[in-house]
Formats: structure tokens, C-alpha cells, sequence
């Protein structure tokens, strides 16, 4: 029997006709006349970037702050780096603060999550852009590819980026090889409990910018699932229409190993079913486990023991509140 021909749906498919940008789009002169009175922050998460911290912040500070003066501040959250990744960050020129410091008084956290949380209260801009450390080859156009939608377009609440991921490997480079988990876990999980996100390209990607009206009002994931999370509150609370995407081009940077991108993976269902949660989607607010149970081969040399390892971890997600709600407790 013929299977009937299958369609994105009209809402994403005119979604992602009007809502999806490339960067050459915009040029950092363009976008500085259009700011008019609005400030800009750039906020790097880093735990031991040294190799990349300060090309980035350089880059940024030499293209959108000296040439331009587009960006009003960069800041790096040090993520309990033990490398000198705050030090060459402040010697390129950014403000760097602590992710501890600005949480203390607050429960512990780990996580990426946690650190993005931390930026965003340090940070003092009307528009936020998250950009990851570990980025080689970094150019501007991903924070001016950001900025566009924002500061020409009042009604962009927050901006996705999305680029090619090569993957290189042992005699190879595969170019669109990156992005594993999120054609894995990630995307599917969109198509089949929250369609309306399904036309995001790269709904996991590292670089996203927002207006801090709105970043202030969810709720932010301490680990890996910190991504998802956010797009899926964003769209209930702002809906599909205010969120956009852009295109970035190519995204060259540190990959994780098949064992990490498991955990990762994990996290972000765990942070996806508290989502399905809330929406009725499920009767219960947790999964029944978040226990991840992994298997390493055993012994090294020619002949390596056949053996497995176990290795068990609990994937716990926890959450910062929105910021707007206690920015009275959090430190200055």
C-alpha cells in the first residue's frame, strides 16, 4: 500500500518561512543604528577554556566594541575552571565573575545551567547573547547574527542559532557529523510531544540570544537539559511567533565522547518529561528512574579484556527559578 505523503505541518512550515535569518543579514553598523538606547550583553559560560576563552573575547571586543560599539560589555562566568581560563579572559578584555559567588547563598548547583543562570544576574544588558567557550575559529557574525532579529524587530523575544557541525574523525571530517544527540533524542522528542518547535533547526545549539524581560521570567536547568527547557518554556510563555532562528554558518569546537553525549541525552529527556508534565502529557512529575546505567570495555593493550565496567549515574536536573523571582537574593 502507497503511504501517504508526509508534510510539516502549516504552522512550523510558515513559521520557519518568516522566522528563520542568516547572519550576513545584518551588519554590526546596521544593527548599532538600530539599537538606539538598548544595551547589549555577550555572556560566555567557561569551565577550563583556556584554549579558546580569549581569542573569543578578543574577537568580540576588537569587532563590536571598538570598531563598532555594538556590544556593551562581555562577561565570562568562570564554571570552577582550574585552568586560566579567568585570566586570559580578563586580559582579552571581558569582565569575568564566578559562578559560585554569584549563586552563593543559593542551593549548589552543577551544570552549564547553572552557570548561563549566574551570567544572565551578573549581566546588566536589555538583550542578552549566550555564546559557548570552547568555539575555535570564532567570528563575530554569531553575535550579530543573534543580535539582528532582536534590536530590528519588536516583535523577537529570543533568537536560536544554528550552523554545520563538522565532526572530524581518525581520517575524515564529516560535515554535518556534530549535533549526535540532537538527532537521537532531542529532535524527536520535539516532533513527537511538542511539534510546534519542530522547525528549530538546532534546538540543543550553544549560541541564543533574548531580551532579558523575558529570559528573567523562566526558569533555567542546572545541567545538559538547559537548552531544551528553555525553548520549550519560551514557547508557552511567549509562544511560537516570538521566538526566531538564524543561521550562523559553520560551528567548529569540542566534541564529547560517546559515554558524555549519553548522559547528556538522558538529561535532556529527564528535563523534557517534567516538561510533558506540565503540560498533561504524563500523569507523573518525574521519570520512573533517572538512574543511567553505562558499559565500559575493561583492560588495556593489544588484547583488551572483554570485560564490561558498569558505571551508574544519577541524572539529576534541578532548576534555578526565573531570576525575576528572587533577584533580591542573589548576590551583586
Amino acid at each position: 500500500m502507497r503511504q501517504p505523503h508526509a508534510t510539516v505541518s502549516p504552522v512550523v512550515e510558515a513559521w520557519t518561512t518568516y522566522r528563520t535569518g542568516s547572519a550576513g543579514r545584518w551588519t554590526p553598523e546596521a544593527l548599532q543604528r538600530a539599537k538606539g538606547r538598548t544595551t547589549v550583553s555577550v555572556v560566555i559560560p567557561a569551565r577550563d577554556e583556556e584554549a579558546t576563552i580569549g581569542a573569543i573575547v578578543s574577537t568580540i571586543r576588537r569587532d563590536l566594541i571598538e570598531r563598532v560599539p555594538l556590544v556593551d560589555e562581555i562577561l565570562v562566568v568562570d564554571s570552577r575552571s582550574t585552568d586560566a581560563t579567568a585570566m586570559l579572559a580578563r586580559r582579552a578584555g571581558a569582565r569575568v565573575v564566578s559562578q559560585d559567588r554569584m549563586t552563593r547563598g543559593l542551593p549548589r548547583m552543577e551544570g552549564k545551567g547553572d552557570a548561563l543562570w549566574a551570567g544572565l544576574a551578573a549581566s546588566s544588558g536589555d538583550v542578552v547573547a549566550f555564546i559557548d567557550g570552547d568555539l575555535h575559529e570564532f567570528s563575530s557574525h554569531f553575535v550579530t547574527g543573534l543580535l539582528g532579529p532582536l534590536l530590528t524587530d519588536g516583535g523577537v523575544e529570543y533568537v536560536k542559532g544554528f550552523y554545520h557541525r563538522p565532526l572530524a574523525g581518525p581520517v575524515s571530517v564529516e560535515t554535518d557529523g556534530g549535533g549526535r544527540v540532537t538527532e537521537l533524542a532531542a529532535r524527536p522528542l520535539l516532533n513527537l510531544f511538542f511539534p510546534e518547535l519542530a522547525g528549530f533547526v538546532q534546538p540543543l545549539a550553544g549560541e541564543y540570544a533574548g531580551r532579558r524581560r523575558t529570559l528573567e521570567r523562566i526558569p533555567f536547568v542546572s545541567g545538559y537539559g538547559v537548552e531544551i527547557g528553555m525553548l520549550i518554556d519560551l514557547v508557552d510563555l511567549v509562544g511560537l511567533d516570538a521566538l526566531a532562528q538564524v543561521d550562523l554558518g559553520e560551528r567548529k569546537h569540542r566534541h564529547q565522547g560517546t559515554e558524555a553525549l549519553g548522559r547528556m541525552a538522558t538529561q535532556i529527556l529527564v528535563t523534557a518529561w517534567s516538561r510533558m508534565y506540565r503540560r498533561g502529557l504524563t500523569t507523573e512529575p518525574m521519570p520512573p528512574s533517572t538512574m543511567l546505567t553505562q558499559f565500559r570495555r575493561g583492560g588495556e593493550g593489544v588484547l583488551p579484556n572483554l570485560e564490561r565496567q558498569i558505571a551508574v549515574t544519577d541524572i539529576v536536573v534541578t532548576e534555578r527559578p526565573p531570576l525575576g523571582s528572587i533577584k533580591s537574593a542573589v548576590a551583586a
